[in-house]
């Protein structure tokens, strides 16, 4: 029996008792070969979460905070190579940042301690690539030490990202990634100074890396008070070397040293979405087939959109509690790069918030500190205003000492009134066998609401709901004003206001029984959407809202447009670079969005593709400068007689003064095809050509947003010449939504 299985064991997470009704559940259960759908659905139901992964869904909100030497070279991934000397936020304030979180209705702070780069942000004893070799505090300064302490202070739970890959440990002379040694028995920490300091120590086969990461990992553990997650990154900037990560000790001494910490991500715990864009699916299932004994599983990225259904269920050799986690950033990139770059508005993180939050997953937001190590005023705004509508919808619960009556259609096991009665270790269950119900629920006097809110009884009962119904009554007939799937830890519909004295919820199918452990009514605030900029390729620009018939004003100077400026009544030219800004009003003017700022470079009229690679039929080459990242140029995927390297040869028309380049990944949300690596020529005469950059988009697998590429220097062409070396998952093809230039 390996760390993790002894690990399971001593820590109830093979069996939990539950004593409603006699029924035991568990965090996992084996499927026979002799077990027919119903049996396997009739188990899936006997599975739940732990204490701990309970505790941590009732965070709902949390923060992901990444900040490092990345934030002072403008990367996404470092090298390993940076100097501490370049670390020096010299208005670092956690306090600010924890404020904000707090503003925001976060309920834990979690921080890249140690990215892919190597670099810690405390002052590690088993490292020199720290904070305490940088200008900062004059080497005194401690970020871990000074969140956990601005934590405590306002009320909120720490969490612990520690990198797994380490550049600086594969790039420096002697060091210990992929160093090719052999597991031994190893004492952690290896220090002898260390040791005589702790009171516990560990003794695990290691190699020399899994040593030096194991050792930061205990002072991490142990020095910064009570740890609530702890979050490994399957990412590696630079694969290919022989390390190899011994888990099951990271898993048993985090067990050890933080008992309430769930281990996340690469981790038995809580997993990841399956994409950095705060995507979320429309069936999030907590219980989901794992095809190997839990102690036994790789805990590999699970980013199909059907995870957890009866058909999935039904090849499965185990079932297991393993419930989602949503991240994505609040600007585009994980790291503060300038004040250029793209800010999420208010109303997108809400709708984000609602998404995952209210889709059974925890919403893992990143925030990025800025070079004087503050939260950005525009990003502590957003999130302050962010909180303010959060805690403004929820303020009210409609239904409280409002229901006359509640009736069932079918026999009830627990009283119909724990859907309402706010305590959560309450809830109503029919008899087994009523897989469909309806709960209607009458008012004592009407009431206007946007919001539902519906929450299973997960601790002890599961996961269940696969599909639902809300009505109302509108004095003459029943009317449908949402519908969804499953439920879970909680499910909130969204939808234009209705007035009604009456509801009802009508399950329409379930696993062997409904639950229901709360429900509530909101009036929650509108919220106009943002206006969108294009401009065309003849550089014609067109602003639109889906919100029906807003009042758009914008402006071509840089200011920020109100009401006083040009009004939007339909499209106009813009055939030079320049910035547009564009803020969306109501009819009557009495709410507005946030202002939205589009910057276009040249327009790429007259453009020509001089060469290409074979293009599949309908996905053309000329779609990469089209001007629409709707369209693509896309090599076969099928009978592939060519691989990589695949080149588009583009003239401009004109020369230019060049400062970098621009590549769209396609944007229906498919990554096949997706270049990693890159080559970029340029020639004033299309025939004598040079390189001017060369290398690979950090991250862009996971997060296949906008790629900004600068130059060292300006260059003057006429032409470029985009070569793909690679693709994200090795595929022969590439992907192409839009190529442009830099100019300004």
């Amino acid at each position: 029996m390996n760390h993790f299985a002894k690990l399971i064991t001593a820590f109830s997470l093979i069996l939990i008792y539950a004593c409603q009704e006699g029924e035991e559940t568990y965090n996992y259960v084996a499927i026979s070969e002799e077990d027919t759908p119903e049996m396997i659905i009739e188990k899936a139901t006997h599975v739940v979460p732990t204490e701990k992964q309970l505790d941590w869904q009732q965070n709902e909100f949390i923060a992901f905070i990444h900040f490092g030497v990345n934030t002072f070279t403008a990367r996404e991934w470092g090298t390993g190579k940076e100097s501490p000397s370049i670390f020096n936020p010299t208005e670092f304030d956690a306090r600010q940042w924890a404020k904000t979180m707090k503003a925001a209705g976060m309920k834990m702070a979690m921080i890249t301690a140690k990215h892919h780069d190597g670099f810690c942000l405390w002052p590690s004893r088993y490292t020199e690539h720290s904070v305490k070799n940088s200008p900062w505090k004059n080497g005194k300064g401690d970020v871990l030490k000074a969140l956990s302490e601005a934590c405590q202070e306002f009320g909120l739970k720490l969490g612990i990202y520690l990198s797994p890959a380490d550049l600086h440990e594969i790039e420096r002379e002697g060091g210990y990634y992929g160093n090719g040694s052999q597991r031994t028995l190893r004492t952690i920490p290896s220090g002898t100074e260390h040791q005589t300091s702790v009171s516990r120590t560990f003794k695990y086969q290691l190699t020399d890396y899994d040593t030096y990461f194991m050792d930061q990992l205990y002072e991490t553990l142990t020095e910064y008070g009570p740890i609530h997650e702890v979050w490994f990154d399957g990412a590696n900037p630079k694969p290919g070397t022989s390390q190899t990560y011994n888990y099951d000790a990271w898993y048993s001494m985090i067990r050890a040293l933080q008992p309430e910490a769930v281990i996340a991500i690469k981790g038995p715990d809580v997993r990841w979405c399956g994409n950095e864009a705060g995507h979320t699916r429309s069936d999030e299932w907590s219980v989901v087939p794992l095809n190997e004994h839990p102690d036994e599983s790789s805990f590999k990225d699970a980013t199909a959109n059907d995870l957890g259904s009866r058909e999935k269920l039904k090849s499965a050799k185990y079932l297991y509690w393993y419930p989602a986690e949503t991240n994505t950033s609040i600007r585009h990139g994980w790291f503060y790069r300038d004040e250029e770059q793209y800010v999420k508005s208010v109303t997108e993180l809400v709708d984000t918030w609602f998404r995952s939050v209210g889709g059974n997953t925890v919403f893992l937001l990143n925030l990025t500190p800025d070079r004087r190590g503050l939260i950005p005023d525009i990003d502590a705004g957003r999130l302050t205003e962010l909180g303010r509508i959060i805690e403004d919808t929820f303020d009210e619960n409609l239904i409280n000492n409002n229901v006359a009556e509640v009736i069932s259609d079918v026999p009830n096991v627990t009283d119909l009134k724990n859907t309402i009665d706010a305590n959560p270790d309450t809830y109503w269950i029919p008899e087994n066998g009523n897989e469909a119900a309806t709960l209607t629920y009458k008012l004592s006097k009407p009431v206007t609401f946007n919001r539902v809110v519906i929450q299973e009884y997960i601790k002890e009962k599961g996961q269940r709901i696969e599909k639902f119904e809300v009505d109302i009554w509108d004095g003459i007939e029943w009317k449908l004003v949402a519908e969804s799937t499953t439920v879970g830890y909680k499910r909130i519909l969204r939808f234009p206001a209705v007035n009604t004295d009456q509801f009802r919820i009508r399950i329409l199918e379930s696993r062997v029984a409904p639950t229901i452990s709360n429900l509530g009514l909101y009036m929650g605030e509108e919220l106009l959407d943002l206006p969108s900029i294009s401009r065309s390729k003849e550089g014609m620009v067109t602003i639109q809202c889906a919100t029906p018939d807003p009042i758009i004003y914008y402006t071509l100077d840089g200011s920020a447009p109100s009401q006083s400026n040009t009004r939007y009544t339909g499209s106009f030219e813009l055939k030079s670079p320049g910035v547009i800004r564009a803020k969306a009003f109501t009819s009557d003017h009495s709410k507005s969005t946030e202002t939205v700022t589009e910057f276009f470079d040249i327009i790429k009229d007259g453009w020509k593709i001089v060469a290409a690679s074979k293009p599949a039929k309908g996905f053309e080459p000329e779609k990469a400068i089209d001007d629409n990242i709707s369209t693509m140029w896309h090599t076969p995927w099928t009978n592939v007689k060519k691989s990589h390297p695949h080149e588009i040869t583009v003239d401009m028309n004109d020369n230019h003064i060049l400062k970098g380049f621009t590549y769209q990944p396609r944007t229906d949300g498919n990554i096949s095809g997706t270049i990693k690596s890159y080559e970029f020529q340029v020639s004033r005469d299309g025939k004598n050509w040079h390189t001017v950059n060369r290398g690979a988009f950090d991250n862009i697998k996971n997060n296949p947003i906008l790629q900004e590429v600068k130059f060292t220097k300006p260059v003057s062409a006429r032409f470029f010449r985009f070569i793909s070396k690679t693709g994200v998952v090795g595929e022969a093809w590439l992907s192409v939504a839009e190529i442009g230039v830099i100019t300004k």
